[in-house]
């Protein structure tokens, strides 16, 4: 992980005599939440079950919204995915494009794969990685489903598309904060309807990508 704190030095000239002023550079993120963190060193496991937060695997992350059968999006699902996205693509070092014909095997798979099915447990949403690659924290392809009846919101999207990137809760973030802490932007336990990403997500992100 990145160091969060830089010391800059900086020399000034004054009548013959060097003065060396230390000037702080401060990272921005009030805590660090993107895997691993001091309190997340759970690698990276395959499967719904698997239960863990996964990298993806580079900065260049491709996306396919299931179109058809019974986990297919309606369209103001996808509209409200491709607000959450938006925001990877626009306001980090990612570089987001849509898969429009995926590929599920190989070298190249398609990253991200959202699906709108139901969810085991009280949880509107969940992130899960499908193959792993080389890299204790990384992940090949991720699965993104979310239930119907409402809960494809733009938070819940940039919610579970934080996990798929590595961004964690804040109870496993370094130092911990609350689970519900405005700091985490959409990474809040329970998002609001429109969170986005924040300062803090977005330094995390552009910290390790």
């Amino acid at each position: 992980m990145q160091s969060h704190r830089r010391r800059a030095g900086i020399a000034v000239a004054l009548s013959g005599i060097t003065v060396i002023a230390a000037a702080a550079v401060t990272w921005a993120a009030a805590t660090d939440n993107l895997v691993p963190t001091n309190n997340y060193t759970v690698g990276c496991l395959t499967g719904m079950s698997g239960g863990t937060v996964c990298r993806t695997d580079n900065a260049d992350v491709t996306y396919y919204m299931d179109s058809g059968g019974p986990d297919k999006l309606e369209d103001i699902d996808k509209a409200n995915v491709r607000v959450a996205i938006q925001e990877f693509h626009d306001r980090t070092d990612l570089k987001v494009s849509y898969d429009s014909s995926p590929t599920w095997e190989g070298d190249s798979e398609t990253d991200i794969y959202y699906a709108e099915a139901t969810v085991p447990g009280s949880d509107e949403g969940l992130t899960w990685c499908n193959d792993n690659s080389p890299g204790a924290f990384k992940c090949d392809q991720q699965y993104v489903r979310i239930e119907g009846g409402g809960q494809y919101t733009p938070g819940l999207s940039c919610h579970e598309t934080g996990h798929a990137v590595g961004l964690l809760h804040g109870a496993e973030a370094s130092p911990r904060l609350p689970n519900q802490d405005s700091r985490l932007g959409c990474m809040k336990k329970t998002p609001g309807f429109a969170d986005g990403l924040g300062t803090n997500n977005r330094e995390n992100i552009n910290a390790n990508y």
